[in-house]
């Protein structure tokens, strides 16, 4: 059970300064209020009333992958710098702490802002401090890299996690790739995702060290039947047949990793069965070539998607999610959805019936110095293998699909996510076992 915590602002959550501790029985963090900080209408040091907008840190799965998108996003990639074996578990260990923290509204450590003093340095950087949780969720996942023998876990890696081949058209980046570990931060507010990430790597000075980084914003798909479904940098609605939280069968078969997958049973004799239970993470960072995009006709452009630009209809139907017509037949006689486009290649009839679970983000970052703005999709996949699952998708979108006139790849990783954490549990135990 999430301990409860106010819900107006972190403020009332500010630990270890003047006030008294509340404490959080099931999550085992505990809190002091400072009575010049505390809310409005908030008793300084009595009980905090249970608060919206905020997401469960432990279940079965970790939060943030079926959990309905949020509409921030940041991203980053580390590596670890150091051979210290019980540094890094140390490390994951404490992050557990921290990010289940946060996602509650509070500060990463009790008192962590003020609290140590002024001659101390601030366990918190602060810049949340007066925001609400947000729906923060905090995921991790881990790169092949991470288990080359550096820290006695190369016998602990699942076998569907390596690398990832090459696809006709990549223009990948190695600066904007790979990594030894990864943290997903996703809130309905930007400045609360930025502060988790930022918090997290700070706590992980002399261990870890960013590889690389993602701000998205206007989630690019529907991952809930409660969710509208939004708009891409292309201006069309996007996910429309996206596997959603509710398809629990489905979510089965295409995400989460079985006990069977990865051997070592259920995660016992320093194999990879830590890995049941969660999926694996897969994100490109697609450049969208927009200024060409919006010179091309709407005719085109909707021959490129497969779908109606206005209300997402596959092309010579009527409804959002009326199932795409593949056999339909335009007036000279064509197919009615190019055999070409994107919706008809990437579609589960064509794929012999695999789904992926997507949660990507849109992005913008100021130009690329040659008049034209850096821009596109960031691309975010959960799924059980992607060796079996996305790699004979991207393949046959790489060969064929019309979108290629308009997009490259310019980043790619993969990361194995562990399961969720029970009471207790911490992320350093889990991998290292």
């Amino acid at each position: 059970m999430t301990p409860p915590v106010d819900g107006s602002t972190r403020r009332a959550v500010l630990a270890a300064g003047a006030g008294t501790a509340v404490a959080g029985a099931a999550a085992g963090v505990a809190w002091a209020s400072r009575p010049a900080a505390a809310a409005p209408g908030a008793a300084s040091g009595g009980a905090l009333s249970a608060t919206d907008g905020v997401v469960p840190f432990r279940g079965p799965h970790q939060a943030g992958i079926t959990t309905p998108a949020q509409d921030r996003l940041h991203f980053v990639a580390l590596d670890v710098v150091t051979d210290d074996p019980a540094a890094l578990r140390d490390l994951l260990t404490a992050w557990t702490r921290a990010a289940e923290r946060m996602t509650l509204g509070a500060e990463a450590a009790p008192g962590g802002t003020v609290g140590g003093g002024p001659y101390g340095v601030p366990q918190d950087t602060g810049e949340a401090l007066d925001l609400p949780a947000a729906n923060l969720t905090v995921t991790i996942g881990y790169g092949p890299s991470l288990f080359d023998g550096r820290f006695g876990l190369a016998g602990r890696r699942p076998e569907a996690l390596r690398d990832l081949p090459a696809f006709a058209g990549d223009d990948l980046d190695p600066a904007r790739s790979g990594g030894d570990l990864c943290i997903q931060a996703c809130a309905d507010d930007p400045q609360v995702a930025v502060h988790a990430v930022r918090n997290l790597v700070r706590m992980g000075f002399g261990v870890v060290a960013v590889r690389w980084s993602q701000l998205g914003f206007g989630r690019t798909s529907s991952t809930s039947t409660s969710q509208a479904t939004p708009r891409n940098l292309f201006g069309f609605k996007d996910g429309t047949a996206n596997l959603k939280a509710e398809e629990a069968a489905a979510l089965d078969e295409h995400v989460w990793v079985a006990s069977d997958d990865v051997a070592g049973g259920a995660g016992g004799a320093g194999g990879p069965g830590w890995a049941a239970g969660g999926p694996h993470l897969l994100p490109r960072r697609i450049r969208m070539h927009i200024e060409v995009w919006d010179r091309s006709t709407l005719q085109d452009q909707e021959d490129t998607i497969g779908r109606d630009k206005k209300d997402g209809a596959p092309l010579g139907q009527h409804g959002e999610f009326t199932e795409p017509d593949f056999h339909a037949r335009a007036a000279g006689g064509d197919p009615r959805i190019p055999v070409d486009s994107h919706v008809a290649l990437a579609h589960p009839d064509h794929l012999g019936g695999r789904r992926i679970r997507r949660r990507g983000y849109n992005f913008t970052e100021g130009t690329d110095g040659e008049g034209h703005l850096d821009a596109g999709l960031f691309f975010v996949a959960f799924v059980r293998d992607a060796h079996r699952q996305f790699v004979p998708m991207q393949r046959a979108l790489a060969r064929a699909d019309r979108m290629n006139e308009y997009v490259e790849h310019t980043g790619s990783a993969l990361f194995a996510c562990p399961p969720g954490l029970p009471d207790g549990g911490d992320w350093g135990t889990q991998l290292f076992g």
